[in-house]
Formats: C-alpha cells, sequence, structure tokens
C-alpha cells in the first residue's frame, strides 16, 4: 500500500471541472476563444478582452503584419 500526499496521486479532474470549480469558487474564468458553445460575438468578447489584460496572441500578430 503506497501513501500519496494530500493532492497526490489518485484521479485527474476534467479540465472543464477545474473551470467550473475556479469560476464557482474563485470567480475565475478560462475560456477558449475558440470555444464552439460561443456565438461569433462572444468569441470575438473573449478575444478582445485577452488582447486588452495580455496583448495579441503570437498567431493574431502574425497575421496582422502580412
Amino acid at each position: 500500500m503506497r501513501w500519496h500526499p494530500h493532492g497526490y496521486g489518485g484521479q485527474r479532474r476534467d479540465p472543464e471541472q477545474v473551470k467550473r470549480e475556479g469560476w464557482r469558487e474563485q470567480g475565475v474564468l478560462a475560456v477558449s476563444a475558440d470555444d464552439d458553445r460561443l456565438t461569433w460575438p462572444e468569441r470575438e468578447l473573449v478575444r478582445q478582452l485577452g488582447e486588452k489584460l495580455y496583448g495579441p496572441r503570437p498567431s493574431d500578430r502574425e497575421l496582422r503584419h502580412d
């Protein structure tokens, strides 16, 4: 029998579950700008918020310089 410290070993949580719990428990939202569940205006809003907070994505910069 092996002993694992709390948080180690066992089953990994599904990434969607981690995002859901982050939102519900801490008010942190992790959203992909390419999430198919969002409409185009919603994806565009996510992209604009990301650029405002963190700057353009490398792939966006490359497209704009061409």
